[in-house]
């Protein structure tokens, strides 16, 4: 093929097949452009975008600050390494901590990265602060937990999907129920080494599974009285996804440490952070951890950039109140709806429950229906479907939305 001939989908998905690794299992369409809710694929077909990328693009695809800001720093200085010093980061921490009311920060690039870097936070405190013995500390996760594919991570993740195969596993975690406070206080009770409970305050690749009201300021009160540090994994809930700036805003909690990725960056550029109070970051000193393009000039102005479009755009206001609208007209839907279930969510993290199996295909197979009809999903499994749109999305945009949404579960149905 020659550079001046344009590409067709099916030539795009035939390159990525023979040349990918085969580790994803995409819906097949190739986008070549994004705009705020929208993206366009290589034939120049619009759709609408319900993914968001995994909540990243919360600020809606190319938004001209977010770019701006990345490309006028691209042309000054990129990257330095933590070598030395940048004009950039300083500012950045600054800004970051005090949006979110933490003492200090630390960068990092992938959400992954963020989850793996608050774990070796948590085990140093337990270690010089706390006093558990070296090589005893316990961390408390969830069953059904997300927080990204690495080796550590994996070891403690319940999708054999995931699991399989990628042995030996990391020791060092108690798996407990989600959204289940005699669970968790059963295991600090029960064990005297631990260190810290790991949390998302909605399970997103479960299912959008949105625990009890009042479970996420339990949990934080028996951690603070069995003196465990609870660590809320924000990366994709956080950043004005949920309605608030952080889901756990709705119940008023401070997490010990904050996990924050995706939406940081709004998409353009991966970048991730780990925020905790002085007590608590300062048992980390020069060569416990870093990262070669964690805190770099490009990644600071692009984070700065991201929250402040949040913050001037009033984006958590208004995922809070097209959320509402969203849960509203589908919730009034079910009733003539076999196929759908329940809606639940907060926000703009939705999803809906599809009246089939996990193991079945129906999800994917409307996927592929909404798709057809101008709008890209994905299943979070056989019978569940996400919806997560930018932020920046119009009402008359998210009506327009729930009407491609009904109609083809009403065809489907048929």
């Amino acid at each position: 093929m020659s550079v001046l001939e344009k590409m067709t989908s099916k030539d795009a998905i035939a390159l990525e097949d023979r040349y990918g690794a085969h580790n994803y299992h995409p819906l097949p369409v190739v986008l070549s452009k994004g705009e705020g809710v929208f993206v366009w694929d290589v034939e120049g077909k619009r759709y609408y975008d319900f993914l968001s990328a995994y909540s990243a693009v919360n600020q809606g695809h190319c938004h001209p600050k977010i770019v701006g800001a990345m490309t006028q720093q691209a042309q000054t200085l990129t990257l330095t390494s933590r070598a030395f010093y940048n004009d950039m980061l300083g500012k950045y921490e600054k800004y970051v901590t005090e949006t979110f009311g933490f003492d200090k920060l630390l960068p990092m690039n992938t959400g992954a990265e963020a989850v793996e870097t608050a774990l070796k936070i948590c085990r140093k405190w337990a270690y010089e602060e706390k006093g558990i013995e070296e090589n005893e500390a316990k961390i408390v996760v969830c069953e059904n937990n997300f927080h990204g594919r690495t080796t550590t991570i994996i070891s403690f993740s319940n999708d054999p999907v995931a699991r399989k195969n990628f042995g030996p596993y990391t020791q060092g975690f108690i798996k407990i129920e989600y959204d289940s406070l005699k669970a968790l206080e059963d295991a600090l009770k029960e064990n005297d080494d631990i260190a810290g409970f790991l949390v998302e305050p909605i399970q997103g690749e479960a299912g959008v599974y949105v625990p009890s009201e009042g479970y996420l300021t339990k949990a934080k009160a028996l951690c603070d009285k069995y003196n465990v540090l609870f660590i809320a994994d924000e990366v994709q809930t956080g950043i004005a996804r949920t309605g608030k700036m952080l889901a756990v805003d709705y119940e008023n909690v401070k997490p010990d440490i904050l996990i924050l990725g995706k939406a940081l960056s709004g998409g353009a550029y991966p970048v991730s952070a780990v925020l905790a109070d002085d007590h608590i970051m300062g048992v980390i000193r020069p060569g416990n951890h870093g990262s070669t393009f964690g805190g770099n000039p490009v990644a600071a102005a692009v984070g700065m950039a991201a929250l402040k479009v949040v913050k001037d755009e009033k984006l958590a206001e208004n995922a809070l109140r097209l959320g509402e609208l969203f849960r509203k007209e589908l919730n009034n839907f079910i009733p003539e709806c076999e196929l759908l279930t329940k809606v639940r969510g907060k926000g703009l993290l939705n999803a809906i429950l599809i009246n089939d199996t996990e193991d079945s295909s129906t999800a994917w197979d409307i996927c592929m229906a909404l798709k057809e009809n101008g709008l890209l999903a994905k299943p979070t499994h056989g019978n569940i479907i996400r919806f997560a749109p930018p932020l920046v999305m119009t009402e008359e945009q998210l009506m327009e939305c729930v009407s491609i949404i009904i109609s083809t579960l009403k065809d489907f149905r048929n």
